[in-house]
Formats: C-alpha cells, structure tokens, sequence
C-alpha cells in the first residue's frame, strides 16, 4: 500500500535513478562482450574509442547505484518488518546465488562480488550513520584507486558512498538539486580531461594507472551527472522511456544479456577473434531488442521474471507478479 500512496514526486525521482541504471547497462554491455569472448587480450588490442569512452567508465555507476539503492531498500524493510535485515541478507545471499551460476556463462561477473562485498561492507554500515558511511566509503575508494588494481578495488568504496547518498536522502532531493548535479558535471568532465592529459603524459607504470583509474572515475561520474541533467530537459521524457524500464528490469537484462552474445557470438564467431564492429552490432541488437521487450514486459507485468524470483526470495512469500488493472 505505501508504494501506492507514495507522493508523485518520489516515483519520478525512482524513475531517474531507474534510467540512469539502464543507461550503465547499455555502457556495460560493450566490455562484457569482448572481455567473455576473449577478444580483449591486451588493452593495447582494445579499439581507442572503446578504451577511451567505455572501458571502465560503466561499472563505477553501476557500483554507486546498489549502494544506493541497498540504502533505499534497507529503508523500505525497516518499514515493512521488525527484523529488516532478515529480507536484506535473504536478498544479498539470492543475489551470490544467482551470481554463481551467471559465473558458469560469464566469469568475473559482478553479482557474487556485489553479493560478497554487501554482506562485508554494506551490512556492517547499516549500523553507523552517513556521515560514517560517507568517510568509509571515501577511505575504501581512494584506497582502491591507490592500488591501482582497477575494476573491483573501487567497489566497497563506490557501494559505501552510494550507501550514504542514499541515508543522506539524496533520492528525496535529486529534483531539487539540478543545478548542483549540472555544476558538478562541468567539473568531472574537466577533471576527466585533466586525468587523462596527465595519465598519457606522467612516467612509471604504477603512476599511469592511477591517473588512468582516476580518468575512468571522474568519466563515470561525468556521464552520470550529465545523463540525470538530461533528464531534466526536453529529452528528458524520450531518455526516459528508453533506458528507465531496461533499468528497472536491470538484473534479467544483464543475466539475458550473457546468454544471448554468448550463444550468438559463439555462432558468428567472435570467441578470440578481432570482430569488433560485429561485436559492437552484436550489443547494440541486444540492447534494442531488450528495451523494446522491458517496455512490454512492464505494461504487463510489475517486475522483470529475475527481479520478481529476487523478491519473492527476498520477503520469503510470492510476491504476485502481474499488474493488477482497475475498474
């Protein structure tokens, strides 16, 4: 009943953060393909575009989004139960699950890490207030970036910043904070550029990935910033309508995802080959055929087949799926 008597306001905040969500996944899509299908031995091997304008700028807001949205569903069960974290390691503990089995099809895939590093981090944090998560979540991803490993070493961080956004209320506030999101995009793309002149330019191998990591952070958080202020133009609706229902059916979406370029890329051939226009097709095909099927999926139905499993695992009851009309 609360979802349904929940402010307009609210469902167009979720909305944005269920867009931005979709557009990570259209970004993610063209590095799982080639790194699944082995087409990416050498980053050197990468095409410059590819390298320069996906490769690792994706996963870093798909990382801040489950912070967030853990923060946001924590919320939701401290409401709807006397044991919230019952439903919340249920949900984490599915999540490995179905992670390891995604493994079998696509190793080094995100869910079981997300899984792992949620019970680590995120459980713990539930306890301590935002201004503890944000200083964890600080300390965890410059740590992450200081390694230099890349990839995985920034997510604790990322999830336990995401985390506090979420317990500073900054869902509540994304539609009056356009202007702050807006600033903090010409500031990320300038720090991005910055990154990158000087990770092209510094000496030493180690000093170069961690500018190359701090490119892809500030490039991820600049896509992000100017994807949420796009939101609120004119194609605001149009961006919407595209990416908000692949968001929202995120976790069939990236489990079909594998599946599909796994078995077709395996069939014309792109397992260990160059083909990376074929493999860019390959994506973009997926990805059309996914919002196409996510926008009639949700007309019918109030949760993707897999967010609809994780729910129902989640509150342990069936959850109905269908969209209940009125008279």
């Amino acid at each position: 009943m609360a979802a349904t008597t929940e402010p307009a306001p609210t469902r167009v905040r979720v909305e944005a953060l269920d867009a931005l969500r979709g557009f990570a996944l259209c970004g993610i899509i063209f590095v799982n393909i080639p790194q699944t299908m082995g087409m990416a031995a050498t980053l050197a091997s990468v095409p410059e575009g590819l390298r320069l304008l996906v490769f690792g700028k994706f996963y870093p807001i798909f990382y801040l989004l489950f912070g967030l949205g853990f923060g946001l569903f924590l919320r939701s069960a401290v409401r709807r139960s006397a044991s919230p974290r019952v439903p919340v390691v249920r949900r984490l503990l599915a999540l490995s699950v179905f992670g390891a089995l995604h493994h079998l099809l696509q190793p080094g895939e995100v869910l079981l890490p997300f899984a792992v590093t949620g019970l680590v981090v995120l459980l713990p944090l539930s306890y301590a207030p935002a201004r503890v998560s944000l200083a964890v979540g600080s300390v965890l991803t410059v740590g992450g970036v200081l390694i230099g490993v890349g990839g995985f070493g920034v997510l604790p961080g990322l999830f336990a910043l995401g985390f506090a956004l979420a317990q500073a209320g900054f869902a509540e506030s994304l539609e009056h904070r356009v202007k702050g999101v807006a600033v903090a995009a010409v500031v990320l793309v300038l720090l991005a550029v910055l990154a990158y002149l000087v990770a092209v330019g510094v000496q030493g191998e180690l000093a170069g990935r961690w500018f190359g990591l701090l490119y892809s952070m500030f490039g991820a958080g600049a896509y992000a910033a100017v994807f949420l202020v796009a939101l609120r133009t004119p194609v605001g609706p149009v961006l919407a309508q595209v990416f908000a229902p692949l968001g929202r059916m995120a976790l069939t979406n990236y489990l079909t995802a594998t599946v599909l370029f796994v078995v077709l890329g395996s069939a014309v051939g792109l397992r260990g080959s160059a083909e990376w226009t074929t493999a860019a097709l390959l994506g973009a095909g997926i990805l059309a055929m996914q919002a196409l099927w996510s926008r009639w999926w949700l007309h019918r139905f109030d949760y993707g087949p897999m967010e609809w499993l994780w729910r129902t695992i989640t509150y342990w009851r069936r959850i109905p799926l269908c969209r209940e009309t009125t008279a």
